[in-house]
This record gives structure tokens, sequence and C-alpha cells, in this order.
């Protein structure tokens, strides 16, 4: 019997890369006396290509655009500093996310979220999303001091849930740190398509965040 529904964040819940998108025009913008002999588009384009969907931490890419763009007026640690104040306001969800979780609740799952990133970083997205009232358990990896795949931190929501692993599913768009790790432990692993990968060995596949109840109701009618 499934009773909680467990999350990853970036790439599942928060759109991360409209978001980026979204928050490195409007930094070019903020910045553009230091910024403005770096044609705009190629300013996003270098930064997008270096953050690689959010696995590389910030300090390190705006290092590199600051040498590769021979960047004066401003230095990497303003650059960071600007990222951390304003990402918050650019965070765009995936459709129907409030929707979704609203309709978990009502049908009484408890819900949980297992991100890895910054601990107070992450937290300012998942209340830019509006989205904190209705999470039972919140784990960031940095405030853990684990992160996913280590099957620690699965283990770990679940038992915040009060619930056993095989009463969870997880969802989330890495095949290895979202999925199989969450397999690994005994949880039902779901795969947020992302097109950047294919052929990823999980327990169901989704699209869209409201194809989760439906794939939940199945599992409880099978005797799960």
């Amino acid at each position: 019997m499934i009773k909680a529904v467990i999350f990853d964040l970036d790439g599942t819940l928060l759109n991360r890369d409209e978001s980026v998108k979204f928050f490195i025009a409007g930094q070019y913008e903020r910045l553009n006396e230091s910024l403005n002999h770096i044609p705009k588009e190629e300013y996003i384009r270098r930064f997008i290509e270096l953050d690689h969907h959010g696995y590389v931490w910030k300090d390190k890419v705006y290092k590199q655009l600051i040498h590769d763009f021979s960047i004066q007026g401003t230095t990497w640690e303003e650059l960071l500093e600007d990222y951390l104040t304003y990402f918050k306001e650019n965070c765009v969800p995936f459709p129907k996310l409030l929707e979704t979780l609203e309709k978990l609740k009502q049908d009484n799952f408890l819900i949980g979220m297992i991100s890895n990133g910054k601990g107070q970083f992450q937290m300012d997205n998942v209340k830019a999303l509006e989205i904190d009232r209705n999470l039972d358990s919140i784990l960031i990896s940095d405030w853990e001091g684990v992160k996913k795949p280590d099957p620690i931190i699965f283990k770990r929501a679940s038992e915040r849930l009060k619930v056993y692993p095989e009463e969870c599913v997880f969802i989330g768009d890495h095949p290895e740190k979202d999925v199989k790790a969450a397999k690994d432990v005994g949880m039902i692993g779901i795969w947020k398509r992302d097109h950047q990968w294919n052929a990823v060995e999980a327990d169901y596949v989704i699209d869209e965040l409201d194809e989760i109840h439906k794939i939940i109701q199945q599992l409880n009618s099978d005797g799960c």
C-alpha cells in the first residue's frame, strides 16, 4: 500500500531550465554596465552551457564567465550573490504542480521532497513555488550532510514520514540519482521524462505531474 509520495525538486517540480533562462536574462539587464560588451544571447548561452542543468555550482560558472568574456566592473562573487538573491524570483513550476500536490493531500497521502543543493537556496525556491505548505518533509542535501544517490537520504526521508520505503513512490528526472537510487532502497521509482536521457529503467514513466495520481491508484488497487 502506497502511503507517501516523495519528489525531487529541480527538473521535477521546478522547471529549472525555464527558470534559468528568465533569471540569466534578468541578470544581464541588472548588471548591464559590466556586461554590455557581451551580446546578451551569448551571455545567456554560455551560462546555460557552463551550468550543465544545475550540476555545476555557480562559483565555478561565474569564474569561467569572468575569464571567457574578460568581465570587468564586477566580480564572480558579486555575480554569485546576484544569483542567490534573484533566482528565487524567477522560479517556474511545471504545469499542474499545485493541483497535483493538493489532490494528493486531499487523498491523505504524505508528501516529501529530497533535493540535492544548497540548503537555504533550495528552500527559497520551494517557498517561491508556494509548495512548502503541501510538504510534510523536506530533505536538502546541504542540510542533511548526505546527497542523492546515497541510500541514506532516501531511507531518512521515509523515516521522517514514518513509513517504510516500500510504501513510497519517488518521482524524479535523473535516471541514476533519482529513479535507480529510489528503487535500490525499495521505493517505486517514477521517472519524469527528461530528453537528456533515454532508455531509463523505471517502474513508471510520466510526462506530466497529474499522471501520478492515477499510477498510485493503480498500485493500491493492485495491492502494492
